[in-house]
Formats: C-alpha cells, structure tokens, sequence
C-alpha cells in the first residue's frame, strides 16, 4: 500500500475522467469524490444484487447499527432493488464491517477518521478505528456502486483512506434568514456524503436571533419575528449530526452584528434604544459596550446556558466587522479607551476579547472567533477563522494559534467551482511555515451567508460547489485537476439528489412558478436561457439592484432560480477550446458549435411570448435578446474560419464591441458563453490561425 494516491488510481481518477465511460486499459472508472489518500485497482467486481447482505465485526453501538440501516436503505434507492439484509455471519456477508473501539462521546476535533476498504468480486471488507471511519468508508462504498453489464456492482479495490485536514466544514447563516431544521438536516446528510465534519451554525445577526433562551427569552420573542429553533430542535439537529459523525458549533456573533440581541435587552447596547431587527443587509452601527459590567455578566449567564446545550467543545464568538461607530458617539466609551490607554476602537475591542475569552473557557469551552478577534495576548487555545485569506492566517500560526480558512470558500458570492477548488488552507504565506506551524492550521469552511437564500433555493446556492471544497480539504494536496473534479462533482450531484437535497430538482419548480400556464415550447426556451446565465458575482446584487432588498424582498425571480455555476456555458466553452485546440479542423465539434448556436438564437423568438404575460419573464427578455444575438457573432465567427475567409477589417472592432456590452449584467444576470464567443471572434479575425487563441 502506498502511502499517497497510487499513480494508478490518480490516472484513473484524474486525466482519464475526461472520458468517462472507459478508459484506454479498459479499467474502471471512479467517481470517487473526495479522492482517497490512496486507490489501488483490482481486477473483477462485487456484484449488488438482491443477495447483497452486511455484517459487523468488532466494536459496536446503536449509532453504528443505524448507519448500517441508512446504508441499506440508500443502497436500495441507488439500485432499486430491495435490500434489509443483516446478518450476523460474517462468512457469510457480501459486506464485513469491523470496527475497532468506540469514538469520544462527544466528538473532537483530531479523532482518527480513517479507514480501508477492500472489495473483491467474491466479498468486501471495511475497516476503521473508529465509527468515524466506518461512516466514511460506507459513503465511499456507496460511491462505488454503479450499473455494469452484469448488473449493478462495485470494482474491485483496495482504498486506504484517512483526511488531509481535520477540521471541513460547512457554515449556514440562519438568522439572515431562517432555514428551517428539515433544510439543515438534508444538508447535513450532503456534509456527511462527502466527508465534511463540522457543520459551523451561525445563529445571530442583526436581522435575527435564532434559538430559544430560557434564561434570556426575549432574545428570541423578541429578536426573531417568532422564528426561531427551540432547544429541543437545537438538542435533535446536533443528535441528528452526530449520527453522521458531524460536529456542531454554535456561532453567536458580537459584539457587532448584534441588533438582533438588543431588541430585547437595550441595555446592553453602546447607544440609546429602542431597536428594532434589521431588515436591509450590510453592517450596521450597534454594537455592545465593553464598558458596561453588564455586558459580561449577562455574557456569562448566555453562554453558560448555551454551553449545555452545545456540546462541542469549539464556541464561536464571531466578533467581525464592528465599525465602531457607536462606540465613537458615546462619550462614557470614548473616556474608557482613554482612561485604560487603548488607543482606538480596535484597543477596545481587544479588551472586550480579553474578558470574553475567560467566559466562554470557564465553561468548558474554546474560542473561536473571525479575523478581528486575533490578539496575540489571548490564550493560544483559541481558533481564528479567516476570512482576509492564508495570509492572514500565517500571520496567526506564526502567533502560535490555531487557524481554518473560510477566505476563498464563500459560497454565496457565486464563484465557480473550480475557483473555489484552487484554494488551499496551505497556500501563500501559509506554504512558507515550519512544520509546526502548518499543522496549527487546521483546515477549512466553506460558508452560505443568507441574504439571497430560503428554503427553495439555498441548496442550490451550496451543492454540488460544496464538493469541491471537501475534496480541497480531505484529498492529498496534489490533487488539483479541475477536469477530474468537474466530471466526479456532476457524477456526484446526481447522487446527493438520492439524499432528498434539492439543488437540481427546485429549478425547474421555480421556473415554473416564473412562467406560469406556458407551452412547451415557450418553458424549453425559458429552460435554455436559464441554462446559460449566473448571478451576478461576490457583493454586486445591492449595487446592480433597482430598489434596496431588504429581507422581506421576495426570493422569485430567474436571478434566485438558477445556479450560480452554468454546467452548460462552461461545457460550451470546453467545446469552443476543443474546436480551437484542433486549429479549427474538427468537423465534429464544428457540428456541434453550429448546432447549439444556431438554437440559441432562434431560442428568443419562442420565449418573448412569454415574456408578455409574465412580469417575471419579462425582466430577462433583454438578456434573452442577448443571446440571440451572442449566437449570431458565433455563427458568424464559424462561418469565417471554416470558410478560411479573414473578415473585413472593422469587423473584429464592431464584434467586440457588441460583446462588451452583452457581457454587462441585467437584471442582476451574466450571460455566461460570451468570453467562448469572444474566442471565436478572436480566431477569425487571425485569418485560420485559431489555435493560438485556445
């Protein structure tokens, strides 16, 4: 057994997944994802058919008989056959799982997450230390299975797994807006299938406080326009995540971002109430007084309650972007700052950090906290989330604290896939540490704040993106190619469908609702336009808005209804490379530009009917314009290098300057193929000498 991915199983999982039926050794190919630390192949497959049955050896535990239960009820579904059995013969199972000892009751960060599987065409067998590793390797037997000519089955192969990074996480932001417990479960079972351990609940904010207090419960009558989890929900969704060997750690953000608290306790605020929860998004004056003894005792009373409710042993604190403007106006603060020599706001916030941090350590727990809360006079047993970038979190390991990186995983700003996949908690200032400061370093979250998610739509806005984010955090670092990942992340966001999420299933309902009564020619040609934009990227959406959005602003327009990631403008622009990579001699790919083209500007004339009766359609009929016209330069681009003909001399000008303005957004809408198109034009205008331009 090698140590890292076998080169055998990288080609396998990496270039050859560009062809993802066979390969030219006729191997298997796997849709693993994470990859594995390492992947041997072998030679024959296990089939699961009606006879397929499991058995445990070793350790045991009522958790681990579920997990088996869930296994052979998703295997059930991948397969539809029915599947319930269980044995206790070992000899005799298709499927022998043994486990050595249990995991810590409450689960830690750093516990061993290993495991081996090997499967023949006679057996299979799953090791692990503990049921944290029995957990991931079903998920990768569960991965393996896919339909063969034989019927369905897994390859034979030896697969040694264990983490890159312990801590992979997932934040949600419930209190922009609330995400009720059956959204958050479905997305735990999606952190569970590609390993991610830490789902990170952020549970306050200004437009929101989200959980129950009993000792304080105008936090939440107050704070959360009766929206709100009560601790009994809390104490089953962190039930419901431990089942699936995930850890919950509570965010409650301050002393900014805090409006919410002070619905119901003014007192605590740096300025005079009364407030009200916010409604608009951005960051916002309030914040508590770190002046005020009140403060800490009534600090010390919450978190004490909420420490029993949370078992982690991790207590975020958030403490981010306070703009100090309360604290600026109130002349008993500004006297304090003066009095204790702090300097300025950020002095003040430090020793609002440093009366904190005894607080939440006093009952049981560890700090964790956001950029701003870095001190180097705080106990090194705190945690920085950064979310400034790996600079800023070598600058913490070289401080001797702990770090994981959220800076580059946000998923709400709408970046592609493969952006979020070449970051790496290791890279910039952080590639350069010693070794003992790399391993402070503790991995990474990728975060889904709220401002533009509900219920409907909020799974799409996290899968399948959130995959390659695992994959980042869990595989060996030199698996980077984005090829292999986009083909096993497709492969995998069918698979999570099987979990009840959501990410493909609601576009098309919402679409729906957008079209009204339609034909099926008029909700094709809508499909297709959405098919081809994204939102608007990172903080654009206030800016590019026609009227301020507020969190009353209904989330039904096309800009909510579609993916931030177009599959089908990237897989276009894939073909484009193709056709130019070739110098413009592949007649297939030709065919196939001409053919899509060719729809996609006859695809406008069938959607402005639409466009008449429904003010949603509407506002993207200008855009649908756009491609029409996008897709005529195309087809005239092709028309040119095919022919070999050099276009007149202004026309490359004149295309280009269409194009800038296509490539502008409306209503709030990126039309995705036109830097393919752009391509296009730049190939013909080099009169055949379009390989240079791929």
């Amino acid at each position: 057994m090698v140590s890292g991915p076998s080169m055998r199983g990288l080609c396998l999982l990496g270039a050859l997944m560009s062809s993802p039926l066979v390969n030219a050794q006729e191997q298997p190919l796997l849709y693993l994802m994470p990859v594995p630390a390492s992947v041997q192949i072998g030679t024959g497959r296990l089939l699961v058919d009606s006879k397929f049955s499991v058995a445990s050896t070793g350790y045991t535990e009522p958790r681990l008989d579920r997990a088996l239960e869930r296994f052979l009820l998703r295997l059930s579904r991948q397969t539809a056959i029915p599947l319930s059995r269980k044995t206790g013969n070992s000899s005799k199972a298709s499927l022998v799982i043994h486990t050595d000892h249990a995991s810590k009751e409450i689960q830690e960060l750093g516990e061993d997450e290993s495991y081996l599987l090997e499967v023949t065409a006679t057996g299979a067998k799953l090791s692990a230390v503990t049921p944290l590793g029995t957990l991931h390797g079903l998920e990768t037997f569960l991965q393996l299975v896919e339909v063969s000519p034989d019927g369905f089955a897994a390859p034979a192969v030896t697969i040694n797994d264990k983490p890159r990074f312990p801590w992979r996480g997932l934040m949600i932001d419930s209190a922009r807006h609330f995400v009720p417990l059956d959204v958050l479960k479905r997305n735990i079972d999606g952190l569970e299938a590609v390993k991610m351990n830490v789902f990170h609940w952020h549970l306050s904010e200004n437009q929101g406080f989200r959980v129950e207090s009993k000792k304080f419960p105008k936090l939440h009558e107050g704070g959360s326009d009766g929206l709100y989890y009560t601790q009994e929900e809390v104490h089953d969704l962190i039930e419901y995540a431990r089942e699936r060997g995930i850890r919950v750690v509570p965010e409650f953000d301050v002393p900014g971002h805090s409006t919410a608290w002070f619905v119901g306790y003014p007192e605590l605020a740096s300025g005079p109430g009364p407030y009200e929860i916010e409604r608009k998004w951005g960051v916002f004056d309030p914040a508590f007084d770190p002046t005020n003894e009140r403060t800490y005792k009534f600090l010390d009373q919450f978190i004490a309650e909420m420490a029993k409710l949370f078992p982690d042993h991790f207590f975020h604190v958030g403490g981010d972007e306070v703009n100090g403007k309360q604290w600026d106006t109130n002349a008993k603060i500004q006297e304090f700052i003066k009095a204790h020599g702090l300097k300025n706001n950020q002095g003040l916030q430090s020793y609002f950090n440093k009366r904190l941090e005894p607080i939440v350590s006093k009952h049981g727990k560890s700090m964790v906290g956001w950029d701003e809360v870095l001190d180097p006079a705080l106990p090194k047993d705190i945690v920085i989330q950064s979310w400034r970038g790996p600079d800023s979190l070598a600058a913490a390991a070289k401080q001797g604290f702990r770090g994981i990186l959220s800076n580059g995983y946000y998923l709400d700003l709408g970046w592609s896939a493969a952006r979020h996949y070449a970051v790496d908690p290791l890279s910039g200032a952080a590639a350069n540490l010693a070794p003992e400061e790399k391993a402070r370093i503790l991995g990474g979250e990728s975060c889904m704040w709220a401002e533009y998610i509900n219920p409907e739509n909020i799974d799409s806005r996290i899968w399948p993106r959130n995959a390659a984010i695992a994959e980042r955090l869990w595989s060996p670092p030199e698996v980077t190619d984005p090829a292999s990942m986009h083909t096993r992340m497709e492969a995998l966001a069918d698979r999570l469908e099987w979990l009840g999420l959501t990410h493909k299933s609601y576009h098309r309902q919402m679409l729906q609702r957008i079209a009204g009564p339609s034909t099926p020619e008029e909700f094709v040609a809508l499909t297709t336009l959405a098919s081809l934009v994204e939102p608007v990227k990172d903080y654009t959406r206030e800016e590019t808005a026609t009227a301020e959005p507020t969190s009353a602003t209904p989330l039904n327009r096309v800009v909510d209804a579609v993916p931030l990631e177009s599959a089908t403008a990237r897989h276009f622009a894939e073909l484009v490379g193709k056709f130019l990579a070739a110098s413009c001699h592949d007649p297939a790919a030709d065919a196939r530009l001409r053919a899509q083209l060719t729809a996609w500007r006859e695809n406008d004339a069938k959607l402005q009917p639409l466009a008449q009766r429904s003010f949603l359609v509407k506002e993207v009929s200008a855009t649908s314009r756009d491609l029409s016209t996008l897709a005529a330069v195309g087809l005239l681009a092709l028309d040119f290098v095919t022919k070999g003909q050099r276009p007149p001399e202004d026309w490359k000008a004149q295309q280009l300057a269409v194009l800038e303005q296509i490539q502008k957004p409306k209503g709030q809408l990126l039309l995705m193929p036109t830097p393919a198109i752009q391509k296009l034009v730049e190939a013909a205008s080099a009169g055949g000498t379009c390989s240079s331009s791929s």
